[in-house]
């Protein structure tokens, strides 16, 4: 595509009405972005391609292609890239989707096609189990080279991010406002760190606000950009599960973190499982999926305890059959709370050990 058409499609991104579905029609019908611009406004109607609104908004429109040309060649200066699939950075794993972008804003890298990659998703309002969770898998995926998807929200999605950024390793947040806004604004510090191994994406034009409206087709972007789609916490009905929508749309395998069956926060993964998701406990149960040569990721049991580092035994042996609470395990282990917590969350993820009730721990035989 050369860059006068490149200019053309930019505009059409930014015209109200206009979905990837309908400017993709439009081109597979009129085959040139330059001649869908030329367009008369009541062949759009007849052609059942807008509304007689959508179509007066697109004639509107016409009148700002200098700007958005200007705005396209400042993207540059700006550390922006504007990817369509006929560039040869656009990621494949896009190009298989119904309805893919036919335009995305980047900053940074995007996905490597030869690499497998998780989107890892989950509710806002996690509980802390559900956001070291999320961390730990992060981490530990990323290690064995998986790249970690996921929306840059609060929660799940962002401590599985950090859960990669904190190994050092690549991990891409799609955003549901345009690429120049951090939303959260709390998670401006994971926005800049994604940068320096991976990358932000968004389908949205610049200075788009983060609408509700915006999210369900962000998240079709990201399960598309993922091979296997893994769901820590999530409620019934949850933006989670949307997500696992596109994803089964795409032929995408669903992974799902269980909970006890009173939690609300794990009735959505208790249903995905129910409705033929594949339970996952450990970041092993992924790694396998992927054939991936893997190390032992604390799924040994107690007669394989000499395995654990020094930290790991001294909490592990403060346990035992019978289940002891959180704090008498911090107060006899002498780890800071946070330290022992994480160091729990290995633990039971590794098999080793189980929650039975809320903060109450028992040796797992």
């Amino acid at each position: 595509m050369d860059e006068l058409e490149k200019e053309y499609l930019y505009w059409l991104c930014q015209t109200p009405f206009l979905g990837a579905v309908k400017i993709q029609q439009l081109f597979d019908y009129y085959g040139s972005f330059k001649d869908i611009y030329n367009i008369e406004e009541k062949n759009l109607v007849t052609g059942r391609f807008l509304t007689e609104r959508g179509a007066e908004c697109f004639s509107g429109m016409k009148k700002e292609l200098n700007r958005f040309r200007r705005e396209y060649h400042c993207l540059e200066g700006m550390g922006i890239r504007f990817l369509t699939p006929w560039d040869q950075e656009y990621p494949d794993r896009l190009t298989h989707i119904y309805g893919k972008p036919v335009g995305i804003y980047v900053k940074g890298k995007v996905p490597e096609s030869t690499r497998p990659s998780v989107a890892v998703i989950g509710a806002r309002n996690c509980t802390s189990y559900g956001k070291q969770a999320a961390e730990y898998f992060g981490k530990a995926l990323s290690r064995y080279g998986i790249q970690i998807i996921s929306g840059l929200a609060r929660g799940i999605d962002g401590a599985g991010q950090w859960g990669a950024v904190k190994e050092g390793k690549d991990t891409y947040g799609v955003l549901g406002c345009g690429i120049n806004i951090c939303y959260p604004k709390e998670n401006y510090g994971l926005y800049e760190a994604i940068l320096e191994n991976g990358g932000i994406i968004s389908e949205l034009p610049l200075g788009e606000q983060p609408n509700p409206r915006n999210f369900p087709q962000r998240n079709r972007i990201i399960s598309g950009l993922a091979d296997a789609v893994l769901v820590i916490e999530a409620k019934e009905k949850s933006g989670s599960l949307i997500t696992v929508d596109y994803a089964l749309e795409q032929g995408k395998e669903i992974f799902a973190l269980p909970g006890r069956a009173t939690d609300a926060l794990s009735t959505g993964c208790n249903q995905l499982i129910k409705n033929g998701a594949n339970v996952v406990t450990s970041p092993s149960d992924l790694i396998e999926y992927f054939g991936l040569k893997q190390e032992k990721i604390l799924r040994l049991h107690e007669k394989n305890v000499n395995g654990l580092a020094k930290k790991e035994k001294m909490v592990y042996s403060c346990l035992d059959l019978q289940p002891k609470f959180l704090e008498q395990i911090v107060k006899e282990c002498g780890l800071a709370p946070s330290e022992c917590m994480s160091i729990l969350m290995g633990l039971e993820l590794g098999g080793y050990i189980l929650q039975t009730t809320g903060n109450y721990y028992v040796k797992k035989i």
